[in-house]
C-alpha cells in the first residue's frame, strides 16, 4: 500500500518539480520563499508545493492543487476521484503524505482507504465482526461502523485498535481485517492507478494547449502586444499583492509599470484548450478604439497565462446601475449621463462589427463587462466568448450558446427564431440598456405582480398605455422623455426576430438623433413588415 502511494507521490512530484524550477531563476527562489513558504501553515499542517493555500498567492502551487484551511484548522484538499481529503501531514523529502477522511461522521470507501497511509492499511487496527451488538467502555474499541453492519442480519462490524487484547471481545466474534484489507487495497491500487492515469493525461493535455498557445502567439508575430515574462508581472503586481476580485475566469490583480501609469492583470484559470486566452489576444491585440478596453500586454508562460489591460479607476457599469433600486435612494447616473453611456457602448460595438479587417461579435454584451475610466467613459471588455467572420459574411455557424443568462438573444437557443449573427449583439446591448434605464435585473423574481415579472414587457405596455415609466425614483420631465427614447430604441433592438433589429448604425442614429423614436411593434411576437435594418 504505501509502495503504491510513494509511487503516486513520486510521479506527481516529478512532473511538477520541473515546471517549478523553470519558473525560479536566480534571487526569485528568495522571493518565493518569502510569499509561499511563511504562509503555508494550517493549523499544525505545513502546505508546501505542489499544493497550496488558496489563501496564498497562485504562483506558490500548481493549478488544481489548492488546499483551504477549515475553521478548525484542518488543511483540506480535493483529490480526482477521491473527492475531499484532511490534510494530516506531507514530507517530499521522504516522499509520504498522510491523508483523512474529511467527514469523520461517516464510514466511506476515503475513510477506510485513508485510515494508514505509512504502513499497511490496517496496520494500526483490525476490523472484527461479531452478531450482536457490544457494549464496552475502551477507547481501543470503536463501532459498530454503520455502512459495514448490517443490524438485520446480525452483523456488526467494530474497529479494534491492534494493541488492544482480543479477550474484551465476546468470543463469537472473529477478525475481518484481513479480508477486508484484500478487498480493500485492490481498490486502493485501482484508485492509484486512476490518479496516475489522470496526472499524465492532464500533463499531457496542458503539453498541447501551451504548444497550441504558442503556435497562435507564432502566426501573429509583431502585430500582437507586448510578452511579458512570469518574472516581470509579478514584479508589476508587486508578487500578487493587491488583488481586485475572483470568478470562474480566474483572479484579477492591480498593478503598476511606474507611478503614473497602472494597469490591470488577469490571470486565467490553466483549463480547456486555451480558446479564450486566444481570443482576448486576437480580438483586441489590435484594436485601439475609445470605448474599447485596451489590452497592453500578455504572459504565456509554462501554467500561466494573463492578460494585462488599462486601468479602469471606476470598475464595471454594473457597480452603479443597481445602486439606486432601493426606494428613496439616489441614482449614481442622471439620464443625460446614461443616454452618453450607452452612446459610447454602440459606438464600442458598431466598431467591432463594422470598423475591423473582420467582423467580432462579442458574444457577452452586459454591465460587468463594460468598464468605466476616471470620466466614466465607458468600454467593452472581456472577449473570451468573442466569434471573428468575414465582414462580408452575417450569419454565424454557433455548436452551443454564448453569453450570460438575462442577455442572450433567442436565436443563440433556439434556430427557429432565426440566425446566429451580429445582431445577436444588437439584443444584448439593449437588454444591457434596458436594466441602465431601471435600474433593476430584466428578470426579477422579487417583483410581486406576475405582469411585471418580464421587465421588457412590462415597459412595452406601460409605453402602449402613454403611462409614465415609474421606476424606483422620480425622475425630471427631461430625464422622463430621454427614459422613453431610450426605452423605444431598446425596444426595437431586442425584438425575437433578428431581421426586425436595427444596425448599431441605426441605433446610434436614433440615440443621437433629436428625431422622435417611432413605437416598435411588440418585441415577443414575429414581424416582417417593419424594416429598421438599415
Amino acid at each position: 500500500m504505501s509502495r503504491l502511494l510513494c509511487l503516486l507521490l513520486l510521479l506527481l512530484h516529478a512532473s511538477k518539480a520541473k515546471s517549478w524550477a523553470e519558473d525560479l531563476e536566480g534571487n526569485e527562489e528568495e522571493e518565493f520563499i518569502k510569499d509561499c513558504r511563511t504562509n503555508s501553515a494550517c493549523g499544525g499542517t505545513d502546505v508546501s508545493y505542489p499544493f497550496r493555500l488558496n489563501s496564498t498567492p497562485a504562483y506558490c502551487g500548481v493549478q488544481g492543487f489548492e488546499a483551504s484551511c477549515s475553521a478548525a484548522g484542518d488543511a483540506i484538499i480535493s483529490l480526482p476521484d477521491l473527492g475531499p481529503c484532511k490534510l494530516i501531514s506531507m514530507n517530499f523529502e521522504s516522499l509520504r503524505i498522510k491523508l483523512g477522511d474529511e467527514r469523520a461522521d461517516q464510514c466511506s470507501l476515503q475513510k477506510l482507504i485513508y485510515a494508514n497511509l505509512t504502513g499497511s492499511i490496517y496496520g494500526s487496527y483490525t476490523l472484527v465482526r461479531c452478531p450482536s451488538g457490544i457494549a464496552t467502555d475502551s477507547d481501543s474499541i470503536r463501532g459498530p461502523i454503520p455502512c459495514l453492519s448490517n443490524e438485520s442480519q446480525g452483523q456488526f462490524v467494530y474497529q479494534v485498535d491492534a494493541s488492544a487484547s482480543m479477550d474484551l471481545l465476546p468470543s463469537q466474534c472473529e477478525g475481518t481485517g484481513s479480508a477486508v484489507g484484500a478487498c480493500v487495497s485492490g481498490i486502493v491500487a485501482v484508485l492509484a492507478a486512476l490518479i496516475i492515469v489522470y496526472i499524465l493525461k492532464k500533463s499531457e493535455k496542458d503539453k498541447q494547449t501551451r504548444f497550441k498557445v504558442e503556435q497562435f502567439l507564432a502566426a501573429y508575430g509583431d502585430a500582437k502586444p507586448t510578452r511579458y515574462s512570469f518574472s516581470n508581472i509579478r514584479k508589476i503586481t508587486k508578487r500578487f499583492k493587491n488583488k481586485l476580485g475572483q470568478g470562474g475566469y480566474g483572479s484579477v490583480y492591480k498593478g503598476e509599470l511606474s507611478k503614473e501609469f497602472r494597469l490591470l492583470l488577469r490571470c486565467l484559470r490553466f483549463e480547456g484548450e486555451g480558446q479564450e486566452f486566444i481570443n482576448e489576444v486576437a480580438t483586441i491585440g489590435r484594436i485601439h478604439h475609445i470605448n474599447i478596453v485596451r489590452l497592453l500586454g500578455f504572459c504565456s508562460e509554462r501554467s500561466t497565462r494573463a492578460l494585462i489591460y488599462e486601468f479602469m479607476p471606476n470598475e464595471s457599469l454594473e457597480k452603479y446601475i443597481f445602486l439606486g433600486q432601493d426606494k428613496g435612494s439616489n441614482k449614481p447616473f442622471n439620464m443625460e449621463k446614461l443616454l452618453n453611456i450607452a452612446i459610447g457602448i454602440a459606438r464600442g460595438i458598431k466598431y467591432l462589427h463594422q470598423g475591423c479587417e473582420q467582423r467580432i461579435l462579442h458574444f457577452d454584451i452586459k454591465p460587468h463587462n463594460i468598464l468605466l475610466d476616471h470620466q466614466l467613459n465607458p468600454k467593452i471588455s472581456d472577449f473570451g466568448l468573442a466569434k471573428l467572420c468575414s465582414r462580408e459574411i452575417s450569419i454565424v455557424t454557433m455548436t452551443a450558446a454564448r453569453g450570460t443568462m438575462g442577455y442572450i438573444a433567442p436565436e443563440m437557443y433556439c434556430r427557429n427564431f432565426g440566425t446566429v449573427s451580429y445582431k445577436s449583439d444588437v439584443y444584448s446591448f439593449d437588454m444591457l440598456l434596458l436594466e441602465m434605464i431601471g435600474g433593476r435585473k430584466n428578470h426579477d423574481p422579487e417583483i410581486g405582480k406576475k405582469s411585471e415579472i418580464y421587465y421588457p414587457e412590462w415597459v412595452y405596455d406601460r409605453l402602449v398605455e402613454r403611462q409614465d415609466l415609474v421606476l424606483t425614483t422620480e425622475v425630471e420631465e427631461k430625464d422622463g422623455e430621454i427614459m422613453k427614447k431610450l426605452s423605444k430604441v431598446t425596444l426595437w433592438c431586442i425584438q425575437w426576430n433578428p431581421t426586425e433589429r436595427p444596425t448599431m448604425t441605426r441605433i446610434l442614429h436614433m440615440l443621437t438623433s433629436s428625431e422622435e423614436v417611432h413605437m416598435p411593434p411588440k418585441p415577443f411576437v414575429s414581424n416582417i413588415n417593419h424594416d429598421y435594418t438599415n
